[in-house]
């Protein structure tokens, strides 16, 4: 594989996961916060599905992306990974959380769209986005209730997944330079030996 390849793959994995974690956190933070100011007590979770609705194209095309650099990079880097045991732990690990973070992300897509699907109308009170009051009907309040803690679950286990990309990065740094050396001492061995014939 080419350099200008592999950087594509890396430019996807990167780019996608930092706008799958970026967009998620923001969210949390910033638009259910926002909507939660609403003094309509109607209005909460129907601004706060309008924000999320734009946002799910957005994060099924980055979540893509990540997906697609990731495999490229694990056929590029398949014989390193193979062969360290440091790079198949991680690889592995790495594996699973992402399988976990889709199944969240899916997850809140899904109770998101319920409460959604009910709140268009804006005639759904609630104390915030992902909080019922006592007067939000029942199956709203359980979506609401389920996606309180994934709303916090996507940008952690996202954010797992940046740190074990960079110790990745930092892996293949690490064996470059050691081979980086191995062939300087060898090509400085084989200089001395024919000096010394």
């Amino acid at each position: 594989m080419s350099n200008d390849q592999h950087t594509v793959l890396r430019s996807m994995h990167d780019l996608g996961l930092a706008t799958w974690f970026g967009g998620n956190l923001m969210g949390a933070v910033g638009l259910n916060k926002a909507a939660a100011a609403a003094k309509d007590s109607t209005e909460r979770t129907r601004l706060s599905s309008i924000g999320w609705g734009a946002w799910g194209p957005v994060q099924g095309a980055a979540i893509a992306a990540h997906l697609i650099g990731s495999v490229g990079m694990l056929r590029a880097d398949r014989g390193r990974v193979a062969t360290e045991s440091g790079a198949t732990l991680n690889t592995v690990v790495k594996s699973v959380i992402t399988v976990a973070a889709i199944g969240t992300s899916v997850a809140s897509g899904a109770f998101g769209a319920k409460i959604g699907s009910k709140s268009v109308s804006g005639t759904v009170p609630s104390a915030t986005a992902t909080e019922p009051s006592a007067a939000t009907p029942d199956d709203v309040a359980t979506a609401q209730k389920a996606q309180k803690p994934l709303q916090w679950v996507n940008p952690a286990l996202t954010a797992v997944l940046i740190v074990l990309a960079a110790q990745q990065g930092e892996q293949q740094r690490t064996a470059s330079t050691v081979r980086g050396a191995v062939g300087a001492g060898l090509t400085s061995l084989k200089a001395a030996v024919l000096k010394a014939a």
